[in-house]
């Protein structure tokens, strides 16, 4: 399991196959990528701010517990900090389990975590200023569905 937040560009495709190669008992590998977006113009550079240490420390125990509760093999969540201009990969997470369900969720649930509760701070820069970024009432209701014990457990 590995958490990492960097300030440079990544290759996603190079993360996903360094993430598969070797998998012997790991049925399914899914992965996301997500990208900055432009917002119709409105935004030209994404700035995200992390409290070093603290962030990756709170990704890596929401990872751990994705972990259990999917029963995964292995977890990566690679997260950009600084600026990001917009078509540039801003996250990459990866879950291997066993059996494609299990994999799905956990990067979904990932996913969620990290776009409405996860330590960051973004600020949208562009030509009408800049303006900080809360997580939308969808990110939240999406991320809450999480909150409910696994019923097959």
């Amino acid at each position: 399991m590995k958490v990492v937040l960097q300030s440079g560009p990544f290759d996603p495709g190079a993360l996903l196959t360094a993430f598969t190669t070797g998998r012997r008992e790991s049925g399914a590998v899914v992965s996301f990528t997500g990208l900055a977006r432009a917002e119709g113009g409105s935004t030209d550079i994404l700035e995200l701010e992390a409290y070093e240490g603290f962030t990756e420390t709170a990704i890596l125990e929401m990872a751990e517990a994705a972990v259990k509760r999917f029963h995964l093999d292995d977890v990566l969540v690679l997260h950009r900090v600084g600026p990001i201009a917009p078509g540039e990969a801003i996250v990459f997470v990866a879950a291997a389990a066993a059996h494609r369900r299990e994999a799905f969720e956990a990067a979904d649930q990932l996913m969620d975590y990290l776009k409405s509760r996860a330590p960051f701070w973004k600020k949208s820069v562009g030509p009408g200023g800049a303006r900080w970024i809360e997580p939308t009432a969808r990110d939240k209701t999406d991320a809450e569905r999480w909150d409910q014990p696994d019923p097959l457990t």
